[in-house]
């Protein structure tokens, strides 16, 4: 699945939720879509967190459906007065919100005469979407234009996101991607400016990092490429190659 320019389609992380902004919670939704995505040789190219605010969903999810690509979006639709994406992505998908009929009969399947009054609103989406089974309670969650909507209590969504994976994105495909670093000892960034600054140019289709930690003979800096194989590996020879030139001490595995 590629856009029509030849690139990967790209993928987004859109979580919601004043919880996770407050840090009453922790996030693990990004780090599940980084795990999952890792095989297929892929990671997302955004991530963006924002709290209950139905303008703000609605904004963000008008860009996103602008902009094209695969969006992963965790929170706001359950049934209590803070859960307004629902109702966001029906206004930013320019669709009425309705009452979905195979998600109110797996919600009354689920909890009988409990699903009335309140929890059958969680079978209100924008018209005409298709759903996403949810393995723990039946409610489920729901997606179009590769906008997926899933809860935000981890243990359901992360089931929801596996079967996405292997059901409407099915066709994704593994891209031929691969990162590659090492570690410099003892060197600044500063240092290795002219280095980085050529390789950069040398391989512009590649993602060069440099991330340093510590301080004075114990600086460390990793130092990789993300891309293409066959180009990372080029790249990392390259590197290896100056850093030997200059006597920069380095090893491939990060120094205790």
């Amino acid at each position: 699945m590629s856009v029509a320019s030849g690139k990967p389609i790209a993928i987004g992380v859109l979580i919601i939720g004043d919880e996770i902004l407050s840090g009453r919670r922790k996030d693990t939704h990004l780090a599940a879509v980084i795990e999952r995505l890792a095989p297929c040789g892929r990671q997302p190219d955004w991530a963006q967190m924002i709290g209950d605010d139905a303008d703000r969903i609605e904004s963000t999810l008008r860009e996103s459906r602008q902009a094209g690509g695969i969006v992963f979006c965790f929170g706001g639709i359950g049934a209590t007065p803070d859960d307004l994406t629902r109702a966001s992505a029906a206004r930013a998908f320019e669709r009425p919100l309705t009452r979905h009929p195979e998600a109110e009969r797996r919600i009354i399947a689920q909890f009988g005469e409990a699903a009335f009054p309140h929890r059958v609103h969680m079978a209100d989406f924008p018209d005409q979407v298709d759903l996403i089974p949810n393995p723990v309670n039946n409610v489920a969650g729901f997606y179009l234009e590769n906008h997926f909507f899933m809860p935000g209590f981890p243990q359901m969504a992360h089931p929801m996101l596996d079967w996405i994976l292997a059901h409407p994105l099915a066709s994704l495909g593994t891209l031929d991607y691969r990162e590659q670093s090492l570690w410099t000892i003892g060197v600044s960034e500063n240092d290795l400016l002219p280095t980085m600054t050529g390789l950069c140019a040398e391989f512009p289709d590649l993602k060069f990092f440099s991330l340093p930690i510590g301080q004075g003979e114990r600086r460390l800096i990793e130092l990789g490429f993300k891309g293409e194989s066959a180009r990372v590996t080029l790249a990392m020879e390259a590197l290896q190659h100056q850093l030997e030139a200059r006597g920069v001490p380095y090893q491939h595995k990060r120094p205790d």
